[in-house]
């Protein structure tokens, strides 16, 4: 048997990238194995039976084993489920530069899948996964025309770009920039930035298509030595004297349908002109004595004759005549509406509308415990801030089932959630989870946007100390020959038949995310300057709009939200509050309805329902773990009498001595017992502390003779009658001065005891 594998490499900014095919996953139509470092992506190319339909059926699926990164799968069953988010953004990231490749009439089921076999963290496998795949069609007898490269730009702290950095090094980059085209064009940008330049971006681009054009030169060498013989595919070709014929006979009345302004009234009219059409061209006159596979070919030819010549009269107007559909100006942004505190029961919420796209954003405010586990083959373990995006049918008049997130909900999700976390506080400043939640109500093109826009007025109205407000745009192009037209705000006809999706969010200093998918090679670098220019143009009207309606997060969180109150103590104190086996941090908690969090450096994290409950804990906190001071107030519980006082109990392992002469003023009972006895509480005042002798001295707090004074006064004064205090100092309870017991397995997160 015959398992020589052939190989081609290529360099890379100092790391070196193999294409391997020939031993690995035979029987595929295509399969390459491709490795940089120790990471290994194994990407293969299949095709299937042929389907009667009028698109192109691609799947592409990424298939994380978490092997490759020697971890066993988190869940329950101890084993990989359907993918998870990072999996199908990895996948959404193969499929959109490759589709617009695929010749028009390829109607086989094709599949690409990449399964990552090795993973180290200095080469993440997105890219590498990217690069194969395109590599496994190049090599398959699956007529793709020509390769497709990617690769990764980062930024260092001196602003120099970085090709393929590593996956560590970018969670602190500025810039993460992910860019797939051809020999001839960019077709694809994936991007998340720190409010980063247009300039920079457009730098970053220029650098990184040098670098895709020596991919795509090595996927050819591999080509040239083992690559499969193309199979022919027939695009479907309109008849041109039928094209002319409905030219001819309804060309002016499907003119002015797709003028129509409002989408679903212009939806309805073109539907009129296309049955009318349909009727006229492709009905029981015109198909008599047609056998029933000429009636078919001849519908389909109707149709698709019909359907260029209405492409063809959109976009004409648009890019020769410059005349969008709905009438407005190639910068011109739909009209928009805004309003926040929506819903009152929620923790922040907005109602976001431009044009016929609507946005109804929520945000949520939830305890670090709420954090998202991450269960892949990255660097990250736990994200505080989620964005879910949810595009129910309904938006666009539809029916369809609701089975949770499809691909596109999830990868619009991410990309508003991209756009937002360089704003978001960080969790010193806010220790909240932060969950937005965006629900399209209507959509007419840009609802990603929209989505961006709507969750940073949640964010505000919620509270949310963000940095500064974020809007987002998308912008089109119609390119007709040497006329083309960038396109502010599309609308969803806008981008069905246009040739450019170019979505960009930032605040007034940056970007902070950027997508963009390409559909044809004649886009320059000028065209990407000056969409560049008209969305930050756009951006800026769309920010002044929304600070009109609220300029700055709120003062206060809503009552409905939880408060999570911050505080430090002496790690040495971490016991005390503990307790043997947890008791105390139980009894807190169930006393003041809160969890409470404890990290080994002391940071006290309070996670109250009520907020004046919330304030209370705190200070019982504080007085828990201080050190003891002259002056200091206890509600404290008698835990033993003798015949010279009570020992009081000011915190866990800390007590102190309230003297016979002092437990009634103005008189001294026979006995403590006459006055005291275990178990009861009082509020106590401490008049001196020995840390020495390990003594702390009390009165009542309302003793007269103490009230008023001063720590320095009250030191003076201290305890009265000292006869017995060497009765005091270390009884048979030891006095117990301040003692950290720790107790319990030692587990800081108190919550969980």
């Amino acid at each position: 048997m015959n398992l020589e594998a052939t190989r081609v490499s290529i360099e890379v900014e100092r790391k070196q990238i193999t294409f391997e095919t020939g031993r690995l996953a035979r029987q595929a139509n295509g399969a390459v194995l491709v490795s940089s470092g120790e990471t290994m992506v194994l990407c293969t190319a299949t095709a299937g039976a042929d389907r009667d339909v009028d698109f192109l059926p691609l799947t592409v699926d990424v298939e994380e084993r978490m092997y490759a990164a020697g971890k066993i799968p988190g869940s329950f069953f101890r084993r990989e489920g359907r993918a998870g988010e990072k999996a199908i953004l990895v996948a959404r990231m193969i499929d959109r530069p490759l589709r617009p490749l695929f010749p028009k009439g390829w109607t086989r089921e094709t599949q690409l899948i990449a399964i990552p076999l090795s993973v180290d963290h200095k080469h993440p496998y997105d890219v590498l996964a990217m690069n194969g795949a395109s590599a496994a069609l190049m090599v398959s007898d699956i007529p793709f025309p020509m390769p497709v490269g990617a690769v990764r730009v980062g930024l260092d702290r001196e602003g120099n770009f970085l090709i393929n950095p590593d996956e560590d090094w970018l969670l602190e980059s500025p810039l993460d920039l992910v860019v797939a085209g051809t020999e001839e064009a960019i077709l694809m940008v994936e991007a998340g930035a720190d409010e980063v330049p247009e300039a920079v971006i457009l730098d970053a681009l220029d650098i990184a298509h040098g670098e895709i054009k020596r991919i795509c030169r090595a996927q050819w060498e591999l080509r040239e030595k083992v690559g499969k013989p193309k199979i022919e595919v027939r695009a479907p070709e309109v008849d041109r004297a039928l094209y002319e014929q409905i030219r001819e006979r309804f060309g002016d009345d499907l003119d002015a349908a797709t003028q129509v302004e409002d989408k679903l009234a212009r939806q309805e009219a073109t539907k009129q002109v296309e049955e009318r059409v349909l009727a006229e061209f492709a009905g029981e006159e015109a198909l008599a004595g047609l056998d029933p596979a000429a009636a078919l070919e001849r519908r389909k030819a109707v149709q698709l004759a019909f359907d260029k010549l209405e492409k063809d009269i959109i976009r004409t107007r648009i890019a020769v005549a410059k005349k969008r559909p709905d009438g407005r100006a190639a910068d011109e942004i739909r009209p928009i509406s805004i309003e926040v505190g929506v819903a009152p029961r929620t923790h922040g919420s907005a109602l976001f509308t431009r044009g016929q796209t609507q946005a109804f954003s929520v945000a949520t405010l939830g305890t670090t415990r709420d954090e998202k586990k991450l269960d892949d083959l990255g660097l990250v373990e736990y994200k505080r801030y989620l964005h879910h995006y949810n595009f129910p049918p309904f938006c666009v008049g539809e029916t369809g089932p609701m089975r949770g997130p499809k691909r596109r909900d999830i990868g619009h999700g991410a990309l508003a959630e991209r756009a937002l976390v360089p704003v978001i506080p960080t969790e010193d400043e806010f220790p909240y989870t932060i969950r937005v939640v965006s629900d399209i109500l209507e959509s007419n093109g840009s609802s990603s946007m929209a989505s961006v826009c709507g969750s940073t007025l949640a964010l505000m109205d919620a509270g949310v100390k963000i940095k500064r407000p974020v809007a987002g745009i998308a912008m089109g192009l119609i390119k007709e020959g040497d006329d083309y037209i960038i396109l502010t705000d599309i609308a969803g006809v806008e981008d069905h038949l246009g040739d450019m999706d170019f979505k960009v969010a930032g605040t007034e200093r940056g970007v902070t995310a950027l997508q963009m998918d390409i559909k044809i090679s004649g886009v320059t670098f000028d065209i990407l300057r000056d969409a560049l220019a008209q969305a930050r143009k756009a951006r800026l009207e769309i920010l002044e709009k929304m600070r009109a309606v609220i300029a700055e997060p709120r003062s206060t969180l809503s009552p409905h939200a939880p408060r999570i109150t911050q505080v430090k103590i002496d790690p040495e104190k971490i016991g005390a509050l503990i307790g043997k086996g947890g008791e105390t941090i139980r009894a807190l908690q169930e006393e003041y309805d809160a969890e409470i969090d404890v990290d080994e450096d002391g940071t006290v994290r309070i996670y109250a329902r009520d907020g004046e409950l919330g304030e209370q804990l705190v200070q019982r906190i504080r007085m828990l773990t201080k050190e003891v001071e002259v002056g200091d107030e206890y509600v404290g519980r008698v835990v033993k009498t003798t015949t010279f006082g009570a020992f009081v109990e000011l915190s866990k392992g800390t007590d102190g001595l309230l003297h016979i002469s002092n437990i009634a003023p103005g008189r001294r009972p026979r006995t403590v017992e006459e006055v005291l006895k275990r178990g009861d509480e009082l509020r106590v005042k401490v008049v001196e502390v020995d840390r020495e002798r390990g003594r702390i001295g009390l009165r009542l707090a309302d003793d007269p003779e103490i009230q008023g004074k001063t720590p320095e006064e009250l030191a003076r004064i201290g305890t009265g009658d000292r006869s017995s205090r060497e009765g005091s100092e270390r009884s048979d309870r030891g006095g117990r001065g301040e003692r950290p017991d720790r107790g319990g397995n030692g587990r800081r997160r108190g919550g969980r005891h």
